[in-house]
This record gives structure tokens, sequence and C-alpha cells, in this order.
């Protein structure tokens, strides 16, 4: 006797067809309706879309939480932060083994003083489903912190200030901050940053004063521009407070001395249209790191702290058209610059006497190196990170004056099956169909025969000019001990290889983001590294619309695509003024108000191009809660994918019902969703274990 089991069943969302006409053009969106959180149809639709991706992958259960205990399993539980001098204490960071959160702590004056425990995040975090804390700031005397906490995943903090002498916690609870805050000289005065309530910008700066309600606190500025965030913060020098104001393309700062946080921020250079710059101060001038004169990949300029705006600067570092200026750090006796030359970054050390000028050497083909925390200007050292994709991230100390270099801690890997030398790593490029060549960083367990058999993962992000450097995984070693290549494609619109890497992929321009990465897909394949039946992508946010426009233009490429908290529904959101982020997004993507810039995002926004095609196996994962991608674009595009597609591939929806943008808060917990990822990779390569 034989029993038939009938196969599961996706959930059908319903159709109520809304017109949305802009421009003299009809959309019809049938699954507008999925945009209302607080509909009880809305949550049954999200929660059948569980049911049913559980149900789909309930053979891999096992396997999951093997995965979760293997990534698990190498990482350090009980592990301490390399400490840090500010202000006459030594700050530490500790994870306890068996808890999810960190433990702030300090020490007086040497490191074999006594703890003191700023912050218990485990003890704080009780009770809720979502914790984090947000920044803290100490007092100059030392004696008090404010600190933030966000306890949905929204990324609007509740501000809180604490005596650390007498451990008390003040009643004053500042809702719907940024999470971060700044204290005056005089240990009474504390600036924050707020939020609109609708649209999350960050749009004005308060004052608050110690022992006041904080129903009184003063507004101190306005951010009038709705493309623009404000934010406040102090000089690394202590003496300057600093409001900035900034949008994609444009910046504004204005200064106050610290010492007298009642008068007035005076502009440092008012706000030009594509004028951007960021300051440092140093003895009696600003450094200013710029693109002023067309400065591309930027310059480094100085003004006196006298006079401030863009005529009296003047060039320190001139700009070079082959190498990008990230970042700068100042100490009493040495500049420290981070550039990008071919993709790569570079550490330049430059002492202020113009005796010494050079370069940290880095041996890798492809790598990461990065300036680390340096708060304390007297320091005769500078602490730095490297790591690549096979050697775990390293904290140096690199000293000025010996030259030498201690590795403070390097990252441990647990178990005894991880040996670096096992793994090959190395970069190459792919010629994209305008000429371009696209560098790619990869990283595979030695011994693999690149006959077109191998499962890949390609991942990419590619707006923003974020640049994904090529960095350590221990969470990525269950792919590659399971034998794939990982591939880091860094396609334009990132900054990989300068501003123009940027500007090429953004705009007008943005398509060359999803042709690079699919020109780089077939170099992959006809270099037999994989196949299509072997060939996955992955992408998250502004990375998950990559995914979604790849799956439109190319389909048949790819056996698998995971797009995380993906940005599909870019039409009708960068329309939407009132959610989060939009009209501080028209300089990526374009104002579809203007008709040329309507036409060109609808033609590769991903929703309005779901088609009646075969699609890859898919896994699209989101947050209800999410700030930055609302839950309903994921949601919306998964039900016309499901609607409109004409294969019997896998097309599955998961939904953390808790969290937002970044996902689950606790230390471990985000393993459960990469564990339910790699779980979906793998058993799509028949790999059961």
């Amino acid at each position: 006797m034989s029993t038939n089991i009938a196969p599961l069943q996706p959930p059908i969302a319903n159709k109520i067809p809304k017109i949305l006409e802009r421009h003299n053009d009809v959309r019809i969106d049938n699954y507008f309706w999925l945009n209302d959180r607080e509909d009880q149809s809305v949550i049954d639709y999200l929660e059948a879309e569980n049911t049913y991706t559980k149900g789909v992958l309930k053979h891999t259960e096992k396997f999951q939480a093997d995965l979760f205990e293997e990534m698990k399993g190498r990482i350090k539980e009980d592990d301490t932060s390399v400490p840090y001098k500010y202000n006459g204490y030594w700050y530490i960071t500790r994870y306890e083994k068996g808890k999810d959160y960190p433990v702030y702590l300090r020490k007086k004056d040497r490191l074999d003083a006594d703890d003191e425990i700023l912050f218990d995040c485990n003890e704080m975090a009780k009770g809720f489903a979502y914790f984090k804390l947000g920044g803290i700031s100490i007092s100059p005397d030392n004696t008090m912190a404010s600190f933030c906490i966000d306890t949905v995943s929204r990324r609007q903090y509740t501000l809180q200030i604490k005596n650390l002498v007498t451990r008390e916690v003040f009643s004053d609870k500042i809702e719907n901050t940024t999470g971060s805050a700044t204290w005056a000289n005089d240990n009474k005065t504390l600036f924050y940053s707020k939020k609109d309530e609708v649209t999350l910008r960050s749009d004005t700066i308060y004052k608050h004063k110690l022992y006041t309600d904080a129903s009184n606190d003063t507004l101190v500025f306005t951010e009038e521009d709705d493309t623009f965030n404000t934010y406040v913060y102090k000089s690394k020098s202590k003496k300057y407070l600093i409001i900035g104001s900034s949008s994609t393309l444009t910046s504004e700062y204005r200064i106050l001395n610290a010492d007298t946080p009642d008068e007035t921020f005076t502009v440092f250079q008012e706000r030009e249209r594509e004028l951007e710059y960021s300051i440092a101060h140093y003895k009696d001038s600003f450094y200013v790191l710029t693109n002023k004169d067309n400065a591309t990949n930027f310059k480094l300029q100085k003004t006196l702290e006298t006079n401030t705006s863009k005529e009296h600067w003047v060039d320190v570092l001139p700009h070079r058209k082959d190498v990008l200026l990230e970042d700068l750090e100042i100490f009493k006796d040495y500049l420290v610059v981070n550039e990008r030359e071919n993709g790569l970054n570079q550490i330049r050390i430059i002492s202020w006497n113009g005796e010494e000028d050079y370069y940290l050497p880095f041996e890798n083909e492809t790598y990461t190196a990065s300036i680390g925390n340096n708060p304390d200007f007297d320091n005769t050292f500078l602490r730095y990170s490297y790591n690549s994709l096979t050697d775990p991230n390293s904290v140096i100390d690199y000293n000025f004056l010996t030259r030498q270099k201690i590795v403070q801690k390097e990252q441990e890997v647990l178990g005894d099956t991880f040996d670096k030398n096992n793994y090959e790593s190395k970069r190459v490029w792919a010629t994209a169909r305008d000429g371009v060549k696209i560098p790619m960083s990869i990283v595979y367990k030695k011994g693999i025969v690149l006959d077109g058999s191998n499962p890949l993962l390609q991942y990419a992000y590619g707006s923003y000019g974020a640049t994904i450097d090529p960095y350590f995984s221990t969470i990525r070693l269950s792919l590659l001990d399971r034998g794939f290549i990982y591939v880091i494609t860094h396609i334009r619109g990132g900054e990989y290889l300068g501003r123009n890497w940027y500007e090429d992929g953004k705009l007008l321009t943005k398509k060359n983001t999803f042709t690079d990465f699919i020109d780089c897909s077939e170099f992959l394949i006809d270099e037999k590294y994989t196949s299509p039946q072997h060939l996955y992508a992955m992408g998250g946010s502004a990375g998950g619309l990559l995914m979604g426009a790849i799956v439109n233009i190319k389909p048949e490429l790819y056996n698998g695509v995971i797009a995380a908290v993906p940005f599909v529904d870019v039409v009708t959101t960068m329309l939407d003024e009132e959610i989060p982020l939009t009209t501080g997004e028209y300089d990526e993507w374009g104002n579809p108000n203007e008709e040329a810039y309507y036409e060109y995002i609808k033609s590769y926004s991903p929703y309005d191009n779901v088609e009646a095609i075969a699609y890859p196996n898919m896994l699209v994962t989101t947050g209800l809660h999410d700030s930055q991608v609302q839950y309903w674009e994921p949601a919306k595009w998964v039900a016309k994918l499901r609607e409109l597609k004409t294969d019997t591939n896998k097309l599955l929806f998961s939904i953390d019902m808790d969290a937002g943008h970044g996902g689950a808060s606790g230390r471990f917990e985000s393993l459960k969703e990469v564990a339910l990822e790699y779980a979906f990779l793998l058993d799509l390569e028949g790999i059961k274990h």
C-alpha cells in the first residue's frame, strides 16, 4: 500500500491592481497592497511564505544545524578586542562563552588594572528579540557616558546617559536619534542628531544639558534639504565640534570651538553642488580631503583655521588620476594616508618635518589593508588591520620611530582543520563588452581542477562607490572546504579602480554594473572555473538589485541566486518621497520625476521587468522592519515571479519577522541565516553534509 503525499504548494498572493501613472506612462502594480505591515492579510501572506520555505528545505534542517555549529565552532567565543588607550583609560570589548552580545569595559591607566564594566549588552538585551547598542561617547572628564539602543532594527536609537561614577542611568530618554552623540569640553553639554519619523532622514542637531529635562533641549541646526543627512562629532584634536551635512555628491561642515558650546557654529565652506570635502584639524590648520578643481580621485589640501573657505585651500598632496585618496589619520608627528592604486590599498606614512614619505609594504596579490582605531593624537604608532582571502584578519601596531610591526592579534580560526596554506587566492581580469577590464578576486581550496565542474559563488555589490575588498571569512570556509570557488567581482559602481569606476556605474550608466557582472560570469565559464549548471550568484541590498537585474537579463547563466534584502522596485520607491532614504538617493539612481531618469530606471528595475521566462533557483530574504529596503519590495517581486515564471525551479522567500536590514542582532544568531543560504546552495549541488 503506497501513500501519495501532495507536493508543497507555494502561496499565491492576491492580485489587486493599482494604477501608477507618471510621464503619461501607466504601470499596473498587482501587489502594491503588500506595503502595509499593519494589515493582517499581509502578515498572513509573509507567514505563509516562511512556512513554504521551511517546508521545501525541511530535508536540510539537520544540515543547516550542522552548518551552524560548524561555522560557530570556528569562532572564538571568549574573545577580546585589542585594547586601545584614550584619555587615560584602556578600552576593551569582550565576548564571553555562551553569550550573544558584547561587554564593554575599561581599565584606568594600566592593562592590569581592575575591569570597569561600562555596558553588559547581554543583560541589557534581555526581553528583546532584537538588540543593538549604538555609539558610546565618554565625557572628557571620564565620568559620563552617552549610549544609544535600538530594539526594533529600524536604526532609530533611544539616547540615554549613564553616570560612570555612581552607575546611575538617568531617566531621560531621547527617542529617534541616529545612534551617536558627542560631548563638548565642559563635560555637561551633549550634541546629538535626530531623524525624521517618517523618512528616517537624519535632519536635526540638538544640544542637551546634563541634569535638565530632554524636552527642553535646544535645536542647533536643521538640514532643510531633503537630499542631505546631518551628523555631529568632535575633531580628533578635541578642539572643535563639527556638524556635517552630506548628500551623495555634496558636503558641507560647520565648526565650533568645543570649549564654548553655547556659541554659534560657523560654516567651514558652504555647500556647492558636487563639491565634496572632509576635514581634520591639526595645530592651527585644517586638512581638507576634497574633489575641488576636478580632483576626481581627491586631493589633500590645507587651510588656516581662521580662513576656512575654499579660496584659501592649498595643495598638500595633489590630485593623481591613477590614485584614489580614501582616508587620512593625523598624529602629532605624522600624517597617514589610505590610498588605493590599481584596486589595492596602500598606507602612506609622511612625517610633518618633511624627512619621511614612504609606503608600508604588502606582498599579497589581492588583500585588504585599512587604518584602524587611532584615537590618541600623541601616539608613536599606527594601528591598522590586514587580511586577505586566505589570511585571517590581523590588528597590527606599526612603530613610526623603529619602523617595526607588532601583530597585536591575529584572528583565531578554531578547530584543527584550517591551514591557510591549503587555499589559493588570485586576481583575474575579464573583458567587459565595452572593452573595459573588470577585476575579480578569487579563492578556492588548492587541488581543484578547472574543468568547468566546480560549484562557484560569485558575489558583488556595485553601488554608492562602496568597494568590497577581498576579505577573509571563517564562515566562507564551509563552502570552500566543500569544493566551492568564491569570487568577489569588482564591478563598476564601486570605487575599486578609483572614483571614475563609480561614476561609470551610476545614474545613466547604471547598467554597466549589471553587464559587468554578467560578462565576468561568462569569463568564469569560458575559463572553466565553472559552468551554468554550477554557477551561483549572490548580492544584498543594492547588490540584491544587481541580482534582480541579472536574472532578467541572462537567467540561463546561473543555477541559483541568493538576493538578500534586495532593492528591486526601483521606480516606485524612488517616486515615493515618504519612504526612508528616497530623496537622498537621487544622485545615485536619478530622480524619476524627470522623464529621462524614469525611462532609464524603468528599463532595468527588476520588479518592472519580470517576464514569463525560466528563472534560476532563487532564495530571497528580507526583514519585516528593514529601514533601508522595505520588506514589501522583495515580497512584491517574489509574488510577481511566482505569477509569471515558466520554470519549476525553487523560488523561496524567507522573512525575519523580528529583524531589519542588518539581520539578527545576536553574535551567532546571524549564522543561522547564513546556514540557510549555504544549505540552499549546497542542496542544489547535491552536497548533503
